[in-house]
């Protein structure tokens, strides 16, 4: 019988084609796949395996005469700038045999050639190969080119990421614009329902393309046949995609096994991605401590407490970061699970408990204690070990783990977490009793720049609990996203748009002062104004950034406008009840597991082609049953866009409470924290992504 926990073990299976060239070998490897092979053992993995070194994909990397063997593993086509990169190594090297490993199918590779027609063999991949014996300088030296679909990392036993299109976004309302800009007047789409691949900008169709063909390979190693479902307009395009691929029609044919796949636009609930309702301890981990460098997920956790160095201002950076990926370990692999998929409060009691367990298999002169778990003690015991090399190389992934959420617990950013939350709360309450202007407005009051009133001194804000830019731009996608819940007071539609123009124009002009007081430009406020240091940046730069940040906040109140049922994420006050958010996901999984099975019209069935179409012409005269997701017991649930660990817990306790005995298992393009989203939501580039051309 098909399982989840089998499916998790398609990434190993996929990385043995890689490790089995890599003897002998200099490996180079982009930041993506390095990424995917993080979560799966990382570069230890490819060292046990023969491996002489690993080295980044860069123009600037090279080998020694005594290193005649390299392999390249990358995450984009065999174009462009990926092709320079190789040639550049090589040409600086003195190889007599490559072989390069691309996670993009060779079928993708002809549509990126504009090669529509069917072709044996892999002619893209043969000519690669010639023309990397002609760089290594000698046509009888050995060249290999193959495709291996490295794309699925296995970050818990209820999720696996994709880090090759982990800025994969769905489109939103200015995207449509620009996608209209370039057709014929009486062509243009009036809604992004009504657009197909086809009128995608050619990096993202390569981009839905290539997520296509890794998710047949997994259906297809796993002998899977699979019925897609889709909620939300690029959800449609790539389950449309998937079903209609002409490999996935000939697999479905003779696949042993079934599964139900939903597809989900992450911008169908932003409310549940940037709100800090989610009581998640990794949710904060990943919220305050840095990103791991050339990661999208993983952060870096201080080692210098498991040692007797001292920091000093010009050794901040003397020891390798941790990192919560612990793949080695069975204890830190239950202790990770416990942290992603349980309350905050149980999850520190988990981290303490693995750490005690740890101490005392060691026989450390550990002192106990009861009651609520601070930094403090986590720390005092992970100090516990510096006296014991050989206790801190056993436990060093529970160790780490322990240390990352010490780090979180005392990180000075943390209080921010309570102020956004009880923020959140009453935005909640005054949704149902004014209308949005009127919520909107209780956000200026929150605008404070830094320093005095009159900007005579730049310093530090007045409380560490105070918003700032970064948490009043996660508030406003927040409340724009609730935008269409608030209640409507009868007043004239003319009226009250005049009326909340005029507010956003307040908002951006005391954003932009905000902003522009700044004395150090968070990662987040570098990519919206396109500058990296405070000093370099103009009044009229982060003004501009920030109109066209309000034109996308305009689109979100209407992302589910075209819904007929899961339309809303709010339940007002009833008096007695507090106003609540109805996190979107669960609404699916109720309307999925729901024991009287009704059809939910948001639900979409995509796995088309003739027989979904003479089911429609006969469903006419006669009742037809349509393909369910519940009809298999075994479901994936694929977060366009992003999964938060909030979210992890939550499908988790929906599907216990529903059907207990169903399988979930969630595939995402990232496991996300909410300084995510504005990154996502707002970046220039997301029509354009970057496949290596």
């Amino acid at each position: 019988m098909l399982t989840a926990e089998g499916f998790t073990q398609f990434p190993l299976q996929m990385w043995e084609k890689v490790l089995s060239k890599v003897k002998k070998a200099v490996v180079f490897m982009d930041d993506r796949c390095a990424e995917a092979l993080h979560w799966v053992g990382g570069a230890a993995a490819l060292l046990e395996a023969g491996a002489r070194n690993v080295k980044q994909f860069s123009s600037f990397e090279a080998c020694s005469a005594n290193e005649p063997k390299a392999v390249f593993v990358v995450s984009t086509l065999l174009k462009g700038r990926t092709v320079d990169i190789i040639k550049d190594i090589i040409s600086l090297s003195h190889f007599q045999y490559c072989v390069v490993l691309t996670s993009v199918a060779h079928s993708v590779h002809l549509l990126a050639n504009n090669v529509t027609a069917e072709m044996e063999g892999n002619p893209v991949f043969e000519q690669f190969e010639e023309k990397l014996c002609e760089w290594m300088g000698n046509m009888n030296y050995t060249a290999e080119v193959m495709h291996a679909p490295v794309i699925f990392s296995p970050v818990s036993q209820q999720l696996m990421i994709t880090p090759t299109f982990a800025h994969l976004f769905p489109l939103i309302t200015p995207d449509l614009e620009k996608i209209n800009a370039k057709r014929p007047e009486k062509k243009r789409f009036v809604s992004l329902n009504d657009v197909d691949i086809h009128s995608l900008p050619v990096e993202l169709q390569i981009e839905v393309k290539s997520l296509v063909s890794a998710l047949n390979s997994i259906f297809e190693t796993t002998g899977t046949r699979e019925e897609s479902f889709a909620v939300g307009p690029m959800s449609r395009i790539i389950a449309g995609e998937l079903a209609s691929l002409p490999q996935a029609r000939t697999r479905r044919k003779t696949a042993p096994n079934k599964a139900s796949i939903i597809f989900v636009d992450r911008t169908m609930d932003l409310t549940g991605a940037v709100g800090h309702h989610g009581d998640n301890l990794v949710e904060k981990i990943l919220t305050v401590l840095q990103p791991l460098p050339g990661h999208v997920t993983d952060v870096q956790v201080d080692m210098l407490e498991l040692t007797s160095l001292q920091r000093t201002p010009h050794s901040p950076t003397i020891l390798a970061p941790g990192c919560l990926a612990q793949t080695e370990s069975s204890a830190a692999r239950t202790m990770w699970e416990a942290m992603l998929t349980s309350k905050h409060k149980e999850a520190v009691m988990e981290v303490r408990r693995h750490l005690v367990e740890a101490a005392s298999k060691e026989k450390l002169p550990i002192k106990m204690s009861m009651g609520r778990v601070t930094p403090e003690q986590l720390c005092s015991y992970i100090k516990l070990f510096r006296s014991s090399w050989e206790s801190l190389e056993s436990h060093c992934g529970v160790l780490q783990l322990g240390l990352a959420t010490a780090q979180a617990l005392r990180h000075p950013c943390l209080p921010r977490w309570d102020a956004c939350l009880a923020f959140e709360r009453l935005l909640l309450q005054a949704l149902g009793d004014s209308d949005f202007p009127a919520v909107l407005r209780q956000l200026l009051p929150l605008m404070k720049p830094r320093g005095s009133e009159d900007g005579s001194s730049l310093g530090s804000r007045s409380g560490e609990e105070e918003c700032g830019p970064d948490e009043l731009i996660l508030l406003l996608i927040y409340l724009y996203s609730l935008a269409n819940e608030a209640k409507h007071t009868g007043q004239d539609s003319e009226e009250e748009e005049e009326e909340l123009e005029k507010l956003e124009r307040e908002l951006i002009g005391a954003l932009t002062l905000v902003i522009t007081r700044e004395t150090e430009l968070s990662p987040l406020l570098q990519k919206l104004t396109g500058c990296t240091v405070s000093g370099g940046m103009s009044t009229e730069r982060v003004h501009s950034a920030m109109e066209g940040m309000f034109k996308t906040l305009r689109g979100l109140s209407r992302t589910r406008d075209q819904l007929k049922q899961l339309r809303s994420v709010y339940t007002a006050s009833d008096g007695v009840h507090q106003a609540t958010y109805r996190p979107f996901l669960r609404q699916i999984l109720e309307e999925v597991f729901s024991p009287d099975r009704p059809e939910c019209p948001d639900i979409e069935h995509m796995s088309g082609g003739l027989t979904d179409l003479l089911k429609t012409g006969f469903s006419m005269f006669m009742k037809v049953s349509r393909p369910h997701p519940s009809d298999n017991n075994l479901l994936f649930l694929f977060m366009v866009g992003g999964v938060t660990p909030s979210e992890l817990r939550l499908i988790r306790e929906t599907v216990t409470a529903h059907k207990p005995g169903a399988q979930v298992l969630v595939l995402s393009t990232r496991l996300l924290r909410p300084t995510d989203i504005p990154e996502l939501l707002f970046s220039t580039s997301r029509l354009a992504p970057d496949i290596g051309i």
